[in-house]
C-alpha cells in the first residue's frame, strides 16, 4: 500500500519532558487510522508536530515521499495536511455557508477578489452546496455559527477541513464535548468521508474508534506501545492493562 504520511524517529523534548519519543508511524493512502492512548500519552503533541505547530527535536516527517519536517504550517495545508481541533476554531458571527465559501474561495485562489460578494462565483456555490448536504448542514446554512448546536459546529469544522481538499485529514477528538444524542450524526458523516482521503483519528471514544478505524496505533508515555488492526489491538492484553480495560470486548 502507498504510504502518504510517515514519521521517522520523531522526538520532541521540552526540557526534561519528552512527550514524543522516537515515534515512527505510517499512514497509508485511504487509511482509516486511529491514534489512541491515555491522557498525557502525547497524541496532541504528535499532531502539532505533523502540522508544523511544533518543531521536532529530532526525527523527520514525510508526505508523499518528501521531507516536510521544516515546512511551514500553511504550506503543509497547501500540500494536503489538514486538521480539526479538540475545541472548534470557527468564526461565531459567520454562517456555515459563509464559512465554507471563505475556505473554498481560498482553495480556488480567488479569496483576494474582495470586490466581489462572497460566494457569487458559481464554482464556489457548487462546492458549498455539496459540502452542506454531505455534512447535514443545509438546514442551518444561514444560521450564525454561535447559534448552532455543538454537534453541528463539529460537523462544520470537519466540512471546512474537507473544503481544503486534504490528502491527509487529522481529526482531533471530533466528538469531544458533543452530547450523546448528536454523536451518531458525526459518526455517520465521518464514516462517509471520501475514500481517497487518508484519515488519522485521535479519539478517546472507543465506540467511534471501533466503528471507524481499520488500523490503530497506541501511544503510551510519548512512544508507540502497540500497532495493529482493531481486533488485534482490542484483544492485546498489554493494551487492555494500560488503556482499554480488562472488560472490553469487540
Amino acid at each position: 500500500m502507498t504510504v502518504v504520511l510517515e514519521t521517522r524517529g520523531l522526538l520532541k523534548r521540552f526540557g526534561g519532558i519528552t512527550p514524543t519519543n522516537d515515534v515512527s508511524i505510517q499512514v497509508h493512502k485511504g487509511a482509516r487510522h486511529a491514534l489512541i492512548g491515555p491522557n498525557g500519552a502525547g497524541k496532541t503533541t504528535l499532531i502539532n508536530l505533523l502540522t508544523g505547530v511544533l518543531e521536532p527535536t529530532a526525527g523527520s516527517i514525510w508526505l508523499d515521499g518528501q521531507d516536510i519536517t521544516r515546512v511551514a504550517p500553511h504550506q503543509r495545508v497547501r500540500r494536503g495536511i489538514v486538521r480539526t481541533f479538540q475545541i472548534n476554531q470557527l468564526f461565531n458571527e459567520l454562517t456555515p455557508l459563509q464559512s465554507l465559501a471563505l475556505c473554498v474561495s481560498a482553495q480556488l485562489g480567488i479569496s483576494a477578489q474582495w470586490w466581489k460578494p462572497l460566494g457569487t462565483d458559481a464554482r464556489v456555490a457548487t462546492v458549498c452546496d455539496e459540502l452542506l448536504r454531505q455534512f447535514r448542514l443545509d438546514d442551518v446554512a444561514s444560521q450564525q455559527v454561535k447559534h448552532l448546536a455543538y454537534g453541528k459546529r463539529r460537523l462544520l469544522e470537519i466540512a471546512t477541513a474537507l473544503a481544503c481538499q486534504p490528502r491527509v485529514l487529522l481529526l482531533d477528538e471530533p466528538v469531544a464535548g458533543v452530547p450523546e444524542g448528536e454523536r451518531q450524526e458525526i459518526f455517520d458523516t465521518i464514516n462517509a468521508l471520501p475514500a481517497d482521503v487518508s484519515v488519522l483519528l485521535i479519539e478517546h471514544d472507543m465506540d467511534l474508534v471501533f466503528e471507524f478505524a481499520k488500523s490503530v496505533t497506541v501511544l503510551v508515555n510519548g512512544a508507540v506501545f502497540a500497532e495493529g488492526d482493531v481486533q488485534a489491538i482490542s484483544n492485546d492484553p498489554r493494551v487492555k492493562a494500560v488503556y482499554l480495560g480488562e472488560g472490553l470486548h469487540v
